[in-house]
């Protein structure tokens, strides 16, 4: 979607007590300011795989002296009111998190350099990009797999960063890691599985009150 619909969607979150999340295209790190300053108050940013580009997403993020994002008078964030500027960029620093996605094995390798960059405040694993670039797609209980989840956790705890571990098909399985440490966040689908389920569903209804059944397919 544009910038512009995602700040009127962030926006109007604000308004309903909702914290929204903004996902910006891949090393996109210009659009990231306009998007916090629309109203974003967490940025996911895509397949990180290195400190160094961990502390350029931080520096986007963050106003001086934890970044460079541009000044601006006031935000949505605090209903427009006029706040002096210093209190303004210490509020919204405080208050904006950033979450990294680690969606490779090289970034898999530098997690622990990655959560180590002062800023960053989540770390999130995309499995199944990560089983996909391992060469493994969608095989979420391979070995391989459970070792890159084990020391990705082991790494963020030391750290005492919070690890979010996503894109799996397998309910027992998140359930397993987060019992191992990974953070409660509970991924129940994406908009077009929520979609086509809800599709189905009527479907499905639809033949039975015909007396017909809905094909396996």
């Amino acid at each position: 979607m544009s910038v512009d619909t995602a700040a009127m969607i962030c926006a109007s979150a604000l308004d309903l007590g909702l914290v929204p999340f903004i996902r910006p295209p891949e090393r996109d790190l210009g659009i990231i300011g306009r998007l916090l300053d629309g109203g974003a108050l967490g940025i996911i940013a895509p397949r990180i795989e290195t400190a160094e580009q961990a502390r350029d997403l931080v520096a986007a993020c963050k106003f001086p002296p934890l970044g460079h994002r541009s000044a601006i008078s006031t935000l949505p964030h605090v209903g427009f009111k006029a706040i002096p500027v210093g209190e303004l960029n210490a509020l919204m620093n405080s208050a904006t998190i950033v979450k990294v996605l680690i969606e490779s094995p090289l970034g898999i390798e530098n997690v622990g350099s990655i959560a180590a960059v002062p800023g960053v405040d989540l770390i999130g694993i995309g499995t199944n990009d990560l089983t996909a670039e391992m060469g493994i797609p969608g095989e979420f209980r391979h070995p391989d797999v459970r070792r890159a989840h084990e020391a990705a956790l082991a790494a963020c705890q030391r750290l005492g960063k919070p690890l979010a571990i996503g894109g799996i098909g397998d309910i027992a399985y998140a359930a397993e890691l987060i019992r191992m440490g990974a953070a409660p966040f509970l991924f129940t689908g994406i908009d077009t599985d929520l979609l086509l389920g809800a599709a189905r569903d009527r479907i499905r209804q639809a033949l039975a009150a015909n007396g017909a059944e809905f094909p396996n397919q």
